[in-house]
């Protein structure tokens, strides 16, 4: 039986939301844990996720495998995937790459927008690729399962990334450059380099990413998944709808700014109007999976396509990269 799997989501996480994704028969998503938080930080916000975790079994269950997912859509519960928007829970301490995978963590950024210790994000105006330490990690990554993330990295460190991994990689939130040219979308070449190593790319309902922003209509969006499909092949590609539900707007400045600067940095976004777009009408929240679905199905998919794109292309990606090496 298919799966439904969102691969990144930082809502505002509540009991009204975990019902939500019961509605919407989401078998797993990728949560983010951590922005810029430290080691310690990122604990913590484990801790919080374990407490949900005890507060609410029936509807939620933390994911460390793939068989975790189908036990999730067995028993009518969402799994719950750890990831990173940044590499700031390592610190600058390699061994805690290990460490963190040990707690649950699947997924992290190399980078959020700006350099890091390990490449160069896409607001730089410089890209210098993966550094002697990003080189390091990634080796790391690769030995222990933890998915090298490259959704907010420019385009050289990136291609860099899937070429260097040994394991193939993910950017689980971003869209095609050529259809919408926000700095967070992906060119050709980029998502070349990530596909033909064999890799995965969520496609991201948030709208500064959408055509047309928040007025993008359902059928745009899945005629950029179509080209996508042509030109890449459908395999490589899900959903990571970047969902942040219900989060006040004062939390894009913490998404943005972190600890890093004292102006604000307000992104893609308008600096008239900082705080987080509306959604478009077709994906309000994860009630609204079944629209993409039937957007898809409209648009040409067949049915194993369709089923692949809403979630078994993930579910076959966490089969062969959340493992240690050589342990599959």
């Amino acid at each position: 039986m298919s799966v439904r799997i969102d691969c990144l989501q930082y809502a505002n996480w509540s009991e009204k939301i975990f019902r939500q994704m019961r509605e919407g028969g989401v078998d797993a998503v990728h949560v983010t844990i951590s922005y810029h938080e430290n080691f310690r930080e990122t604990v913590l916000n484990m801790e919080a996720w374990n407490r949900w975790f005890e507060q609410y079994p029936n509807l939620i269950m933390k994911g460390r495998w793939a068989d975790d997912v189908r036990r999730a859509q067995e028993t009518g519960r969402t799994a719950i995937f750890f990831g990173f928007q940044n590499p700031s829970p390592i610190e600058d301490d390699i061994g805690l790459v290990e460490i963190l995978h040990d707690l649950g963590a699947r997924f992290m950024q190399l980078t959020y927008n700006n350099q890091s210790l390990l490449a160069t994000g896409c607001y730089e105006a410089e890209d210098p690729g993966i550094t002697r330490m990003g080189k390091q990690v990634i080796k790391e990554m690769n030995r222990v399962g933890l998915v090298v993330d490259m959704s907010h990295s420019a385009d050289r460190s990136t291609i860099e990334a899937a070429d260097l991994s040994e394991r193939p990689i993910a950017i689980t939130h971003a869209n095609l450059h050529s259809w919408q040219p926000a700095l967070r979308n992906k060119r050709d070449d980029v998502v070349r380099a990530i596909t033909e190593n064999g890799g995965m790319m969520g496609f991201s309902m948030y709208p500064h990413h959408l055509k047309g922003k928040s007025d993008c209509t359902l059928e745009s969006f899945c005629e950029m998944i179509a080209t996508a499909a042509e030109r890449f092949g459908v395999e490589h590609f899900g959903i990571g709808s970047d969902l942040c539900q219900d989060q006040p707007d004062s939390v894009v400045e913490w998404m943005r700014v972190g600890r890093w600067s004292k102006e604000i940095d307000y992104g893609e976004g308008s600096a008239a109007a900082p705080g987080f777009p509306p959604q478009p009408e077709w994906f309000k929240d994860n009630r609204d999976f079944g629209n993409i679905e039937a957007g898809l199905r409209k648009i040409g998919f067949s049915e194993a396509e369709v089923a692949g794109l809403m979630g078994d292309n993930w579910l076959r990606f966490f089969e062969t990269n959340f493992t240690a090496q050589g342990a599959n």
